[in-house]
C-alpha cells in the first residue's frame, strides 16, 4: 500500500461522487427553471359576486385584467365593488399559488425534498 493510503480507500471515488451530485443539482436547477417559466406563462381567472367581477392573474402574480358587469357598478355602493374586486383577485392569486406548488412539487418530488420547500 502506498504511503498515506488507507486500506479500503480508492482515490477519486469521492471526486466522482461529488461530480455526480453536482450534475444532479444542475439538472434539478434546469428543471426548476423550466417549471418556473411554465408557471409564469399560465393565467388563471376568478370571479366574485356571481360573476359580476372577474379578474385574470398570470403566473408572475400580475393582475392582467379586470372585467366588471355594468349592473355591479353602483355609484352609491363603491365599497361593495371594491370588495368584489379584492375577493376575485385574492382567489386568482390563490389559484396561481396552487398551480405553482403543483408544478414545483413535480420537480422537487423526484429529489425527495420536503413539500412546500419552493
Amino acid at each position: 500500500m502506498g504511503k498515506g493510503m488507507k486500506a479500503g480507500k480508492r482515490p477519486g471515488v469521492k471526486q466522482n461522487s461529488q461530480m455526480a451530485q453536482m450534475a444532479q443539482i444542475q439538472a434539478m436547477q434546469k428543471r426548476m427553471e423550466e417549471a418556473q417559466n411554465a408557471i409564469e406563462a399560465k393565467e388563471t381567472e376568478a370571479s366574485a359576486g356571481g360573476g359580476a367581477v372577474s379578474v385574470k392573474v398570470n403566473g408572475k402574480h400580475e393582475l392582467v385584467s379586470v372585467t366588471l358587469k355594468p349592473e355591479v357598478v353602483d355609484p352609491d355602493d363603491i365599497e361593495m365593488l371594491q370588495d368584489l374586486i379584492v375577493a376575485a383577485a385574492n382567489e386568482a392569486m390563490r389559484q396561481i399559488d396552487e398551480i405553482s406548488q403543483q408544478e414545483m412539487s413535480k420537480v422537487t418530488g423526484s429529489m425527495g425534498l420536503p413539500a412546500g420547500l419552493f
